[in-house]
């Protein structure tokens, strides 16, 4: 009888062993792969978007699934704004466009799953770690967010995007333009985040943080930290509790950037995305390195970065090095933020001014 239990506790052990195993090495890989969008992999839905009924501040991505979105300008050529956070919505026009407003007309949205946009998330029932990973990543993963970006462009009727992308959005328009490289007419990617290969070389932005909050804040934020990784648990959250948990993170961010001397905008907690950020994380995994990817991007491209930033100039220069064969441009706002255009608003519209009018439209 002894020795029947104690090889069922054995058995047990292996399976529990085996299936952890397989979930950390799980976890561990991408579930978004460069390609998979422009192939239709991945997704709760097609390409095509639905017939748009009628205009107002919503655009219909998929069934069920709505973006809020606002224009600043009413020129002829337009250019789609894609936000950061990521799950941080935009809540008004940028400084520092006013002169371009003529010709130009600015699409700014709120990303799937955060700000006013649809949250097709709120929480999960099943136990099964994995099969809610994976529900999770179609619904609001990276291929997702990209796609949106695809199906933008068809409602918006432009055979080619000029995209602006900030800090974790870059990164969306960047691998946006790797998948649909015929589909991009300009990038311009503001403090684009150092996400391209995991782990990031030198720290991420988490370490970053870490060193740049007083040291009165370190242990509340190591507190913090442990919780917010606690992926084990993860899925007995709801969107409203992940939502609050990437809000705290927004606020030690803010702290450690006054250490640089720049202030970072307040988001109402009611905005900031809860399951789309997670999901992101699992998108990319602790392992990957998109950068061969941005090979296969042929638009004029232009990486801006801030002097103050929080994230050093080796994160914008990850990305030059990887968009090496189109030699991309690489520029330094001096005494700017992360947030440029609200830092030094009029040097921000100059600098546009000049790389909007720089490919031939």
């Amino acid at each position: 009888m002894k020795r029947t239990l104690l090889w069922t506790g054995v058995v047990i052990l292996i399976v529990v062993v085996s299936v952890g195993g397989y979930l950390w090495v799980t976890m561990g890989q991408p579930l978004y792969q460069p390609g998979m969008v422009a192939q239709g992999k991945g997704l709760s839905a097609a390409l095509q978007p639905p017939v748009q009924k009628e205009a107002g501040s919503f655009w219909n991505v998929e069934k069920g699934i709505k973006l809020f979105h606002f224009n600043q300008g009413k020129g002829k050529r337009h250019v789609l704004f894609v936000h950061g956070g990521p799950g941080i919505p935009p809540t008004e026009p940028m400084m520092g466009l006013a002169k371009l407003e003529s010709q130009y007309t600015f699409h700014f949205y709120h990303q799937r799953g955060c700000g006013k946009s649809t949250r097709p998330v709120q929480a999960f029932s099943s136990s099964n770690f994995y099969s809610n990973m994976v529900a999770l990543n179609r619904k609001l993963g990276l291929a997702a967010q990209i796609a949106d970006i695809e199906r933008i462009r068809r409602i918006l009727k432009q055979d080619k995007l000029f995209l602006v992308g900030h800090s974790f959005g870059a990164f969306l328009a960047a691998m946006y333009a790797a998948e649909f490289p015929q589909r991009v007419r300009g990038l311009i990617l503001l403090a684009p985040a150092d996400v391209l290969v995991f782990p990031v070389p030198g720290g991420d932005l988490f370490k970053t943080i870490r060193k740049a909050l007083p040291a009165s804040k370190v242990s509340a934020y190591n507190a913090f930290l442990k919780k917010y990784f606690a992926f084990g648990s993860i899925f007995k959250h709801t969107e409203k509790q992940l939502s609050a948990l990437n809000q705290t993170f927004g606020d030690f961010y803010r702290i450690a950037a006054k250490s640089k001397g720049f202030d970072v905008p307040k988001v109402k907690a009611s905005d900031v995305g809860g399951w789309m950020v997670q999901a992101m994380y699992f998108g990319m995994g602790r392992e990957h390195d998109f950068r061969p990817a941005l090979s296969k991007v042929n638009a004029f491209t232009c990486i801006i970065h801030g002097a103050k930033d929080l994230q050093g100039e080796n994160a914008g220069r990850r990305y030059v090095a990887a968009f090496k064969e189109i030699g991309v441009r690489f520029a330094v706002m001096k005494e700017a933020g992360h947030f440029m255009w609200l830092d030094k608003p009029v040097t921000f519209g100059k600098l546009m001014k000049v790389l909007l009018e720089r490919p031939k439209w």
